[in-house]
């Protein structure tokens, strides 16, 4: 009876050290951005992706599913993606709307706090309904998509050698338009069917061989071009749907 109470009160290691991870590579991301290595910090967002991808499929692969674990990664999530991904931007390009007067100075603070507000409510809506009614959905691009689409355009840019005061602009549009779609109910694929413990054609392992290639040769133009057209393919399959009823 004591070793049950002490194993209730215990914690899972495995599945929460990777949670850890999703949260150190956050951190990482805001240390580098304050200190001006963008690409480094754009890194280490889509290094949180990864160990966030993680940590579920160990938890279930291992059976150490927990509420503690589930809380964990949500608040892991919500700094990682939501946070340190808006002050990435925001130091490297939003801070520069200001060179257009004050408007610009407040409009660039508050896409970063839009972006970081639409995260949290994304993670909190998800908590409350995981999937939507079609298993293959989710409601709103999920916050590590709109994460990877904010670093990767940071990283896009530094490869291109283009600063962010350059592409402020931009940066705005692509930070408020990620925030709308993460709160939106917009249904994007989930690839929660995606079984890899099954057996698949031969070509499909050629396709995966080719994709690593290709995000070998440039990562950061193959990443961001992938979650950028994840990010509108939400709502160009919404206008598809809509255009058959009519």
């Amino acid at each position: 009876m004591e070793n049950q109470e002490r194993r209730r009160k215990g914690i899972y290691l495995l599945p929460n050290l990777f949670t850890t991870g999703t949260l150190f590579a956050g951190f990482f991301a805001i240390v580098s951005a304050i200190q001006g290595h963008f690409t480094a910090a754009a890194v280490g967002i889509f290094l949180a992706m990864v160990a966030d991808g993680l940590d579920g499929r160990v938890a279930r692969l291992t059976n150490t599913q927990s509420d503690f674990g589930k809380e964990y990664d949500s608040l892991s999530d919500c700094i990682a993606f939501g946070l340190a991904a808006a002050i990435v931007i925001y130091v490297w390009g939003l801070q520069y709307l200001g060179d257009y007067g004050w408007a610009g100075a407040k409009l660039g603070w508050l896409a970063a706090f839009l972006y970081a507000a639409a995260t949290a409510l994304r993670l909190a809506r998800f908590n409350v309904h995981p999937l939507s009614r079609e298993k293959r959905y989710f409601y709103g691009l999920p916050s590590p998509s709109g994460a990877a689409v904010t670093a990767g355009f940071v990283w896009f840019g530094q490869d291109l050698g283009l600063s962010g005061a350059t592409l402020a602009v931009p940066a705005f549009i692509i930070t408020v338009g990620a925030a709308v779609l993460m709160v939106s109910t917009i249904k994007y694929y989930s690839f929660k069917e995606v079984k890899l413990s099954e057996r698949v054609p031969f070509v499909y392992i050629l396709a995966v061989v080719l994709i690593f290639a290709l995000i070998a040769v440039n990562p950061a133009r193959v990443l961001f071009s992938a979650f950028f057209l994840y990010a509108l393919s939400g709502p160009v399959m919404a206008l598809r749907r809509r255009l058959r009823r009519g």
